[in-house]
Formats: C-alpha cells, structure tokens, sequence
C-alpha cells in the first residue's frame, strides 16, 4: 500500500503528525511526505528512523522533499519492547507561555504543545495548571479546544484553585476542575513519569 502526505506550507508539528497518522493506518507499504523546508524533512525523517522504519530523502528543489518511509513487519521489531509510559504520566504547566526570551513565540510554542498531545497516544493521565498556567483553562484561552478534546479523551485537567483566586479568573474557568497544592504534589508523586513545562 501507497500513501501520499501533502504536508507542503504546514507548520510543525504538523507534518510530522500527518506522517504518523498515515503511517498507522497502513500494516505495510509505504508513505511518502511532501515537506517544503529543511525542518520539517529532518523532523519527519526523525520519526521514521525513530519508528525503526527505512526511509530515504529526495530533494526535488530547494523547498521540495519527498520522505519515503517503508513500513512492513520486519521493521516494527524494534518497537515490540518499548513500554507504554505515557499512560501514567503527568504534565504540569506552571505558566501560560513556554520558555523564556519571546512572550510571543512563548505562545505559539506552547498552542502547539498542547496541539501535539491531542494527536498522541496513548494520552498523559493528567494535566495541572498553577501559576500562569490557570489561564490556559480559562476564558480566551487559545488552547481550550484542544484542552477539551483532552477531556473528552478521559485525561484529568485540574487547576490550581489559589492560583484561579490570585488572578480573580475563578470564575473564567472552562475545562477540566478545581484542585489544590496538595492533591497536585499527590499527582506528580504518584505518577511514573512526569514533565513540567514552564
């Protein structure tokens, strides 16, 4: 089997998910992507080596990639062994950017971030907010659809309560439910694998 993945004018993470998506829907054959930047060829050719898959690269011009990636059953062995980790696992977003030095690229970043865990499985167990992060569950959030597919998807999303009073956005809250600092701690203790993005 054939597939051809368009991906040309497509930000990241989007190629790389577009791939992927084509990749799992095929039991083996073969996916071609079509990328038009230097980024998006070495992210999705991360995948497929990653994946264990055999891949190879054309460049058509200076802003045309084609990614084969060949997917067959003598190459998943390698992913037999890998655990499922993601299942047990917390996130916690301490504020409403990601990273420091642009506010606005923090932005972009972390829109994209939470873009990303939709179209990953298996999905992290929960989400916490504190800080900053509260006004991602709020009110003109630019991330709630993605937050409330999430949801719908049974990942818990809890914000800090006392984080939601501080910046009077307790009544702003629109995905997910009200938490303390306790039970927080009680999440990132108990989960096997946790990831704090500030």
């Amino acid at each position: 089997m054939k597939r051809e993945v368009d991906a040309r004018g497509k930000a990241c993470p989007k190629p790389v998910i577009m791939t992927k998506k084509a990749l799992d829907e095929i039991t083996d054959g073969e996916v071609i992507t079509i990328v038009d930047n230097e980024v998006a060829k070495e992210n999705v050719s991360k995948l497929a080596k990653n994946s264990g898959y055999e891949f190879e690269v054309d460049k058509k011009s200076d802003n045309e990639y084609y990614v084969r990636i060949i997917k067959g059953e003598a190459n998943e062995e390698s992913n037999v062994c890998i655990p499922d980790t993601f299942k047990d696992m917390t996130i916690a977003f301490s504020s409403s950017t990601m990273g420091e030095g642009s506010e606005e690229l923090g932005k972009i970043l972390m829109k994209s971030f939470i873009y990303t865990l939709t179209e990953s499985v298996p999905y992290p167990s929960t989400l916490v907010f504190y800080n900053g992060g509260v006004k991602l569950t709020c009110e003109g959030s630019e991330v709630l659809d993605d937050l409330k597919k999430l949801e719908e998807q049974d990942v818990e999303i809890l914000s800090c309560g006392t984080c939601l009073d501080f910046f009077k956005i307790q009544d702003k809250l629109q995905v997910g439910g009200v938490t303390n600092m306790y039970t927080i701690l009680e999440k990132l203790k108990n989960s096997t694998n946790n990831i704090i993005i500030s």
